[in-house]
């Protein structure tokens, strides 16, 4: 079975208001991007790993992320004008060989192997599997006026993040609809929803945070001291 590992790192993330891309920004005297690489390069089930960055950034990203830090076989692929571009970009990239793929957030350092690798298993069973945690506060739903219009049952919310697998197929299947009507996810998930097709959750870890902000950085500053 061979495994595909796509980490979507062509964002420029205009809330972290820095110079640079929050992906090559400082953590814990490395680039926030190579945690990540670093957590997916371990992995034995995976046979290739397809890094997706700004077509602006490709030189800079080889040289000072693939080369300065030893990552070797690694794809370096541009990406596109949205994160859903990016990673669809990314698949086709993809060994044609490949059975199941893994899409996970380069600005997610956080990530632990033991969790890529739980929901690689259960989309080996289930076809599509995503990441998530339990919702601490209440939600409520607003409408254009601001006024509440009614409270989901937090019991049955849960706050998505990544890695999330699939069946290559499928997923590739799922992003060339989304393409043909004009439709943007705010994740992969929802791509493979409107096929119809069921997508199982496992639960991941509250420290697996997305780095979107100064204070998001702080915070992962703070797990890793521990």
């Amino acid at each position: 079975m061979k495994v595909s590992a796509i980490i979507a790192a062509a964002g420029h993330g205009q809330r972290m208001g820095a110079a640079i891309s929050k992906q090559f920004l400082n953590l814990k005297g490395k680039p926030i991007i190579v945690h990540t690489l670093d957590v997916f390069y371990r992995i034995k089930r995976i046979n290739e790993i397809i890094l997706v960055v700004g077509s602006n950034e490709m030189e800079y990203c080889n040289s000072e992320i693939i080369k300065r830090h030893l990552f070797k076989g690694i794809k370096l692929v541009p990406g596109g004008k949205e994160r859903q571009d990016s990673v669809y970009n990314g698949l086709r990239a993809c060994d044609p060989q490949t059975d199941f793929v893994i899409i996970h957030d380069g600005v997610r350092p956080l990530i632990n192997q033991d969790i890529v690798i739980k929901a690689l298993s259960t989309a080996e069973i289930y076809g599509a599997c995503g990441v998530a945690v339990p919702v601490k506060d209440t939600i409520k739903v607003v409408d254009e006026k601001g006024f509440v219009k009614n409270t989901p049952d937090r019991d049955r919310l849960w706050a998505v993040q990544t890695p999330q697998v699939f069946r290559y197929p499928l997923i590739l299947k799922a992003h060339e609809r989304a393409r043909e009507q004009e439709f943007i996810g705010t994740d992969d998930t929802v791509l493979v929803e409107r096929l119809g097709e069921r997508v199982k959750i496992i639960e991941g870890s509250y420290e697996n945070i997305k780095i979107t902000t100064p204070e998001d950085l702080t915070i992962a500053e703070s797990i890793l001291s521990r």
